[in-house]
């Protein structure tokens, strides 16, 4: 993994991400035509993580028309060869670092009480930044999936300092 280059996606990705995204279980798979529009219209708020020509790693995100100092972590993959190379905490400090970052004050995101991963990634990331991470219910089983997904907790990392974050280069 010492070659990893993060970059923006483009829209030509948009297969090669749903195909990533659908060899990392637990997450969802969204359709063809999200994954391609996040490519295009969010760009600046998603990263790919690339060797050797292969997208071995993905960070979908953006900001909240209504909480624009947040910025929300839709979807992380990392290909299996990727992992346990803290390369979604890389590629999630390299878009801090972007300009279309700034202002941002908090990280949130929404991870099932299972997800252990997950919430090690989230768990490290507060920790690394110095900043506190509450948890929260956020869209509850049987309200808003109508019992047939998990609860999916609210993950807020924040305040952030910007100087806590190092982007850490792939």
């Amino acid at each position: 993994m010492d070659d990893v280059q993060f970059r923006k996606p483009r829209a030509a990705d948009g297969p090669a991400i749903t195909a990533l995204i659908a060899a990392c279980p637990p997450l969802d798979r969204n359709s063809r035509y999200c994954n391609l529009l996040q490519c295009d219209h969010f760009a600046d708020h998603c990263i790919v993580a690339e060797e050797a020509g292969r997208i071995v790693g993905w960070v979908s995100g953006y900001r909240p028309p209504s909480e624009s100092e947040a910025f929300f972590v839709w979807q992380v993959a990392v290909a299996t060869e990727g992992r346990g190379k803290q390369l979604a905490s890389r590629m999630i400090s390299a878009l801090f670092a972007r300009p279309a970052q700034d202002g941002v004050t908090h990280l949130i995101t929404t991870i099932t009480d299972d997800n252990q991963a997950s919430w090690a990634l989230f768990r490290g990331l507060a920790r690394d930044w110095k900043a506190p991470l509450r948890r929260s219910a956020h869209f509850v089983r049987e309200t808003h999936f109508a019992g047939a997904h998990a609860t999916e907790f609210l993950a807020r990392i924040g305040p952030i300092n910007r100087k806590n974050i190092q982007e850490k280069r792939g």
